[in-house]
């Protein structure tokens, strides 16, 4: 009986630990010239990184975005509204790219 309530205690203790793993930098996700690959980069990546990485790359992803459409302004609320809907998404599909995840919101706003 006393086992049994050490290892469930200690299963619990592990699946606390894992749900609550710190953030890491972007630098974990970069290759050996600090580059990030965007288009490989993934939803539970983009979930597990520093707020301030994950709206780095929300400018960033919305600056490539914008370029492709030959748009030359930024919706700084919209930006942020999006980045947000993203990291939602993300955090229930991690291991959808955030290219994918993205694209799959613009769609639904259209329909």
């Amino acid at each position: 009986m006393k086992f049994s309530i050490l290892l469930s205690a200690s299963v619990l203790m592990c699946i606390a630990s894992i749900a609550k793993t710190e953030p890491m930098p972007l630098s974990t996700y970069t290759d050996a010239k600090g580059y990030l690959d965007v288009q490989a980069f993934t939803c539970g990546q983009l979930a597990n990184t520093y707020q301030e990485d994950a709206d780095m790359l929300a400018a960033w992803y919305s600056g490539w975005y914008n370029g492709l459409a030959k748009k030359h302004f930024a919706h700084v609320g919209r930006v942020k509204s999006g980045e947000h809907r993203v990291i939602v998404y993300c955090k229930a599909h991690p291991d959808v790219k955030v290219i994918q995840a993205i694209d799959l919101l613009f769609k639904s706003e259209k329909n």
